[in-house]
């Protein structure tokens, strides 16, 4: 009697991009729909009878050296845009980092202490309702350059909602927290570092990712009325001096490309840092 021998099965391909994919897909699809009703309606009003703003074909057409060849520098302010906004972004790092360490002990020190916070809140009400673009006169009269004006823009416009939410976070620690920490007699340094910073954590991350979007916004203002700097900022409004709409289009789908990604780049640093449960 012959037995039948059976086939081995065949192994599954597992493969894990394609069911990254396959997950993500959904989640792709919408925005990507999106995307594309809003350049063809774009296309077809720069087609209307006295358009005046070029169509995505045409923006694409006119900066395709920009866009192909974004490394280039020719000296002085004739760079390319990734030139551009590398000096914008470093001049956002410097004062958001400067913003958010004094931002964040401010905070911690107005929400501990309410004599302090009584004397402070109304000149930190009224400081922070100033537009990015009226500091500018101020800071260029004050420090008679460009360079650290424009750091300073981006520091005073970063620091209230960094300051404001560090404060609120201190304010509202529960109050068993802060009866444990009596009961065992903790220390100023072990409070600080046990009870204060994690319970507070998520009210600062949440003013770090409001303050990233706006120095991202006030850099911008800035660059755009000092004439002379590398940045995206005076970019276009070079461009616009020299009426390169096109161009002025480009640098300002790149700003929100930017700005996009340090807003989700903060939120995976949040979720990285923060416990599950305070997520």
């Amino acid at each position: 009697m012959t037995l039948a021998q059976k086939r081995p099965a065949t192994p599954r391909l597992d493969n894990s991009f394609i069911s990254k994919l396959q997950k993500q897909f959904p989640e792709i699809i919408p925005p990507a729909i999106a995307i594309a009703i809003f350049l063809g309606l774009w296309q077809l009003f720069a087609w209307l009878p006295g358009a005046t703003l070029p169509g995505p074909i045409q923006v694409v057409q006119d900066t395709w050296v920009l866009i192909f060849w974004p490394f280039y520098d020719r000296g002085g302010i004739d760079k390319g845009l990734f030139w551009q906004i590398w000096a914008s972004l470093q001049r956002v790092a410097i004062s958001y980092t400067l913003a958010a360490v004094v931002g964040i002990g401010l905070g911690i020190l107005i929400g501990v202490n309410k004599t302090m916070s009584k004397a402070l809140d109304p000149l930190f009400q009224l400081l922070r309702t100033v537009p990015p673009l009226a500091w500018v006169p101020i800071s260029l009269a004050a420090l008679r350059q460009n360079e650290p004006a424009a750091l300073f823009v981006i520091f005073i416009t970063a620091i209230w909602p960094i300051l404001i939410n560090t404060a609120v976070g201190v304010t509202q620690i529960p109050q068993d927290y802060n009866n444990v920490a009596k009961v065992l007699q903790l220390s100023r340094k072990e409070y600080f570092f046990n009870i204060l910073i994690p319970a507070a954590l998520p009210y600062i991350f949440t003013g770090l990712r409001i303050a990233i979007g706006l120095a991202w916004l006030a850099i911008i203002a800035a660059e755009i009325v000092m004439s002379g700097i590398v940045g995206i900022g005076f970019f276009i409004w070079d461009a616009y001096q020299n009426n390169d709409v096109s161009e002025v289009i480009l640098a300002l789908v790149y700003i929100g490309v930017v700005g996009l990604l340090l807003d989700k780049f903060m939120a995976w640093l949040q979720n990285l840092i923060l416990p599950a449960e305070q997520k």
